[in-house]
């Protein structure tokens, strides 16, 4: 499914790209949400709708643009914010956005592994390599954790997540979930799938320590034979994937 650039557009594929977490468990109930910029100081993100049925069942017109500071662009209309609310952790994406000017778009959910893994501190190591190579480079390269198991609805409690991400793509905030980025013309794609990725390795994290933790990490000539497949690669067509994935599941949102 190819979805057009238009205003239209990316909100479908923002509902999509949250029906998606929802779909794969890395978002339980009403909880996490996805922006993607638009401007210098605005961004769609997905919003708390009238007919609230959590992100598994986001509809496009759960998504809203807002500036950065939350106000809608739009104050009245079909585009404005009357019955929608934006989500409290609206800091996570604005401070992220503001200080990182490379991203474009930004998710927020709650997977269970990762937050497993955090609160009993097994490390994420790279033990695997082909198996799944861009969730290796995550272990490769260390994944940067926030400390604070805090709701993020203040703006300096998100400059201290950005602060805490660096120039990283993904982010622990121990005891609550992750955040995860993404760059260019397919930034929610991205940040979509490093989410995913992210939840593999945590995923193979907790199961190797629940069988003693005696997996050995990656020897440097392996590491060497690890490949950079490309964005149309590991983001585009493994999104394409999941996407497949809910309309065969009966959940896509078609245009």
């Amino acid at each position: 499914m190819d979805l057009p650039h238009g205003s239209g557009g990316r909100r479908l594929l923002l509902a999509n790209a949250c029906r998606v977490l929802g779909a794969r468990g890395l978002a339980e109930d009403v909880l996490g949400h996805i922006s993607l910029r638009t401007g210098p100081d605005r961004m769609l993100v997905r919003c708390r709708g009238p007919l609230e049925e959590g992100l598994f069942l986001t509809r496009a017109a759960d998504v809203r643009e807002v500036h950065l500071d939350g106000r809608p662009v739009a104050e009245e209309g079909p585009d404005g914010l009357a019955g929608w609310a934006v989500p409290n952790e609206l800091p996570i994406h604005a401070e992220i956005l503001r200080a990182r000017p490379d991203v474009d778009a930004v998710v927020h959910c709650h997977p269970p592994s990762v937050l497993l893994a955090g609160l009993e501190g097994v490390p994420l190591r790279p033990v695997f390599g082909a198996y799944h190579i861009p969730a290796a480079r995550m272990a490769l390269d260390g994944v940067p954790v926030y400390p604070r198991s805090v709701l993020v609805r203040r703006p300096e409690l998100g400059r201290e997540v950005a602060e805490a991400l660096g120039d990283a793509p993904v982010l622990v905030l121990r005891g609550h979930g992750i955040a995860a980025v993404g760059s260019g013309p397919h930034a929610v794609e991205q940040a979509v799938v490093r989410a995913l990725a992210l939840d593999v390795l945590a995923r193979v994290s907790l199961e190797s320590a629940r069988l003693g933790g005696r997996a050995v990490e990656l020897p440097p000539e392996d590491v060497a034979e690890l490949p950079d497949l490309g964005g149309p690669f590991n983001d585009v067509m493994v999104f394409r994937h999941h996407l497949a994935r809910l309309r065969h599941e009966g959940l896509l949102l078609e245009q």
